[in-house]
């Protein structure tokens, strides 16, 4: 499957979840067999083989290809939430958004010094949610190999906030 049938299988939707916002809906991929296996596929092949330990995927919709990343890789799988979200001990870090801020949690045992770690998610738009995932991981001690994105809204320079971080993104709009 080509990236055109790819991005044909996501659904644009206007002014969600505000005026002004096109909204890439992957639902309609998921729904698909074919499309969301050489979604997986293409996010995980670059990371075949290269020690993967874990795989940190990030609220919500980054638990959806960081659990089949990685059980392609063979890698375990640890969530980054809201606050709140998780039941035991956790770390905690703030990021800017637009018009405030946000923050993410992770289990304080979610990776173990040393641990090669691939953050997963469905998109990279500003970084924020990226950057605060990579200073969790790093707190703990786990060493990021790299990130996975479906989708990069390139305009939006999400990268820019990840220097000297190995990015991979199947999708460019």
């Amino acid at each position: 499957m080509n990236m055109d049938d790819l991005k044909s299988k996501i659904r644009h939707v206007p002014d969600f979840p505000k005026a002004g916002i096109l909204f890439y809906d992957i639902t309609t991929l998921l729904q698909d067999p074919a499309g969301f296996r050489a979604a997986v596929g293409r996010m995980a092949a670059p990371f075949e083989g290269r020690g993967v330990d874990i795989v940190v995927g990030i609220e919500s919709r980054g638990f959806i290809f960081g659990a089949a990343v990685a059980d392609r890789l063979g890698a375990g799988f640890a969530p980054v939430r809201k606050p709140g979200k998780l039941p035991s001990q956790t770390l905690h870090a703030s990021y800017d958004l637009e018009y405030g801020s946000d923050a993410l949690e992770i289990h304080d045992d979610a990776v173990r010094k040393g641990q090669r770690v691939l953050i997963v998610d469905d998109l990279l738009a500003t970084g924020g949610t990226a950057k605060a995932t990579i200073e969790l991981v790093r707190r703990l001690g786990g060493e990021i190999h790299a990130l996975a994105f479906l989708i990069e809204l390139v305009a939006l320079n999400g990268r820019d906030k990840l220097p000297g971080e190995r990015v991979h993104a199947v999708l460019s709009y």
